[in-house]
């Protein structure tokens, strides 16, 4: 199964999530691809990869047919491998304006490495380019992680179009795995009232599992280290093993397997 990790709000928790949701699966015994599809890179360099000693990234796979996915995938964990990405991604989306099937070049990447792995995870970039399209064109499903502020909801109508557009133009079977709060502050009042809003906008999506605000999380990448080995006690830790808890829950039930693929 392949999961794209979407919001083009930046800063809501992607790459932590990517990277630590990655790290409990793979704890699980589900072996794992995380596809680093952000130039940023922070899941990459999260992970502890020097980006300057990188000879082959995402960029390189998805605009040079000669190499495949493969060429450029490294093991980081145990069951866990990484496509990992550089800030020279930013000009393939350029480069691949003009490439007949530019939106399935992803999907067609990752065709040939997609049965090696349970799961393959996709870190997209904050923005509705033409790589978060490829990364929505090559996913089964999509995880949103909204943050717990004022502004969570302000442009996530517009990545409902977004998954609507791409879902009727270039990946009909594309589903939505859920949505879940980061960043959540048990103290305030803010916080409550945005997880209520998106619990009843969502309803059946709505992921119950919420990440907190916590220190520990946003230390662990400095260090090039998951959650789970920074510090395995934490809540962030207690938290990601939660959230990939209930989403194997959810692809196993009966309900996910019989529901229809209609719109978001």
């Amino acid at each position: 199964m392949i999961i794209a990790v979407a919001n083009q709000k930046g800063g809501v928790g992607k790459s932590t999530t990517c990277i630590n949701l990655c790290s409990a699966l793979a704890e699980k015994g589900k072996r794992v691809l995380l596809v680093d599809s952000d130039p940023q890179g922070n899941s990459t360099s999260g992970l502890g990869i020097s980006k300057k000693s990188l000879v082959l990234s995402t960029y390189e796979v998805l605009v040079n047919e000669s190499y495949s996915c493969k060429d450029a995938i490294l093991n980081v964990r145990k069951r866990m491998d990484i496509l990992p990405a550089t800030i020279d991604l930013v000009g393939a989306e350029i480069e691949l304006v003009d490439v007949p099937d530019r939106a399935y070049r992803l999907r067609q990447l990752l065709e040939e490495c997609n049965n090696s792995y349970d799961y393959i995870v996709v870190d997209c970039p904050p923005s509705l380019g033409l790589l978060t399209v490829n990364a929505l064109t090559a996913a089964d499903t999509v995880l949103i992680p909204v943050q717990a502020e004022y502004y969570a909801l302000e442009g996530l109508m517009q990545l409902m179009a977004t998954l609507d557009l791409v879902k009727r133009s270039y990946n009909p079977e594309l589903r939505l795995a859920g949505v879940f709060i980061t960043m959540f502050d048990t103290r305030t009042q803010l916080s409550k009232q945005v997880k209520q809003e998106v619990a009843w906008y969502f309803q059946d999506n709505y992921l119950e599992t919420f990440i907190p605000r916590n220190v520990r999380l946003s230390e662990a990448p400095s260090f090039g280290q998951t959650i789970f080995e920074y510090d395995n006690r934490s809540k962030g830790a207690k938290s990601y093993r939660k959230l990939a808890e209930e989403l194997l829950r959810r692809f196993s039930s009966k309900q996910w397997k019989e529901k229809e693929t209609g719109t978001f």
